[in-house]
């Protein structure tokens, strides 16, 4: 039988924020053009793939201090995480599998995320 675990409030709330930080930070970044400088369009169709970019202009400040604001909080919240107090209470053989069940434990606690 698989192990359960009691994690505390805290650290389920660090990472269901971590979880909503990443989301947020992949959507902007997927909105954004493809260089943080202007740079001109390119086509590649001599290699093993054909890649093609069209002229990027570039972020503007904002756009650049959002995504910078986005990830120091990933990492903030990632350090919380990690270095949680409570890892410190699971066996170290368990802790890759109470880890793997903390990350998916919004899946079983939002209906809106598939399973």
């Amino acid at each position: 039988m698989a192990a359960t675990y009691d994690f505390p409030s805290d650290l389920l709330a660090g990472q269901e924020e971590l979880h909503q930080v990443r989301a947020e930070l992949l959507a902007l970044l997927k909105r954004l053009p493809w260089s943080v400088e202007p740079l001109d369009g390119f086509s590649d169709t001599g290699g093993w793939r054909k890649v093609e970019r069209p002229a990027s202009p570039g972020w503007t400040a904002d756009e650049q201090a959002e995504v910078e604001k986005l990830r120091q909080r990933e990492r903030e919240l990632a350090v919380f995480v990690t270095c949680h107090r409570f890892w410190s209470e699971v066996a170290p053989a368990e802790t890759v599998e109470a880890r793997a069940r903390l990350k998916h434990t919004h899946e079983v606690l939002s209906p809106e995320h598939p399973s």
